[in-house]
Formats: C-alpha cells, structure tokens, sequence
C-alpha cells in the first residue's frame, strides 16, 4: 500500500491557486484511473486504485494548509503505514515553474503545510515532491509571498503548469510501484 497525499486549500475560490498543485496532481490521478474522491472517516477526502499490484490512497486535506498534518495524522491513525510509503504532494515557490524535486527527508523548507505534516507525525523522513512555481513575478516580502501563492497561473504559465502536472501524476506512480530512489532518478529538477 502506498499513500499520495496533495496539499492545498479546499474551497472553490482557491481552485486553480499555485498552493493547490497538490490538490490538482491527486485530480489528475483520480481522473486517470477513472476514480473519484469521497469524505474520509475525517477530514480529508480519499479515493483509492490498483497499478501493478500496488494499492495507492490519495488523500486531499480538507483542513486547510496549516493545519494539513492534523488530517494525515488521522488517516494514519486508521492505516497503519509506515511513513516511507507516503509520498507528500506540495507546490514550492523556490524552486523554477516547471520543475520537480522529490526527496525522501528533510526540513520543511518554509512549507506550512509540510511543516504542519512533519510537527503531527514527528518525522522529518517522510518524502514528498516539491513542484516549483517560482516565477518573474514572485514578491520578496512575506505578504506579497501569501498573495503569490494564492493566486494563479497567467496564461503563458498554464501549458507549463499542465505539464508539470502530467509529469507530478508520472512520478507519483513510479514512486508508489517501483521506489522514491527511482521517481528521483526520472523526475528529480528536470524542466517540463
């Protein structure tokens, strides 16, 4: 069993928002193997589907991004699963529009969602992919950052985005069916 967990904001005005990259990858996911998601025992949404005899969970938190560990925490309460069978889904406006970066560990990177996941679960060892969606119009304060990454893409980011995403959906699988080493090795900082 392997559990994919996207980050973002529920509700209909943070649709399509740079924080909901998460969010998107698991649609996308969901869509492809003909899935769709329904409330969980807590507050997150789940849908589920087999690929190469890999069960794969996907979760979307409904708490909102900062508090995002509380609902992981309570579907890991009902799974039992280790946490390197969980592959985190985030946005990260550090790294360049288009690029993914996936790591089996580390700090938060200043992500309140991850940051939220790692406080609740008491592990840093948990993977996640980062997917970048720094741009020429990123703001240097923190409050120009809030609004950065609650708004959208323009449109001459959105085929990159759409990409991206594809490319989010690709290495989700392989992680979940081969190892995080080989989504790592195919995917890790390559541009879209």
């Amino acid at each position: 069993m392997f559990l994919v967990v996207g980050l973002g904001n529920p509700g209909f005005q943070y649709a399509g928002t740079k924080h909901n990259i998460g969010f998107e990858v698991l649609d996308l996911l969901a869509e492809k193997y003909r899935t769709s998601f329904r409330g969980g025992r807590g507050e997150y949404l789940t849908a589920g589907f087999s690929e190469s005899g890999e069960d794969v969970i996907l979760i979307k938190p409904l708490t909102f991004m900062n508090d995002s560990g509380l609902a992981v925490m309570e579907v890991l309460e009902r799974i039992k699963i280790p946490v390197n069978r969980i592959l985190i889904v985030l946005d990260d406006f550090q790294l360049q529009l288009g690029k993914i970066r996936i790591r089996p560990a580390g700090t938060d990177g200043g992500h309140n969602g991850l940051a939220s996941i790692i406080y609740h679960l008491q592990s840093d060892q948990i993977p996640r992919m980062r997917c970048g969606i720094k741009s020429e119009s990123m703001p240097a304060t923190k409050d120009g950052k809030i609004d950065f990454v609650l708004s959208g893409f323009s449109r001459e980011e959105l085929p990159i985005v759409r990409t991206m995403i594809q490319t989010a959906c690709d290495a989700c699988i392989v992680a979940a069916t081969q190892s995080i080493e080989q989504a790592m090795n195919r995917y890790n900082a390559t541009s879209v």
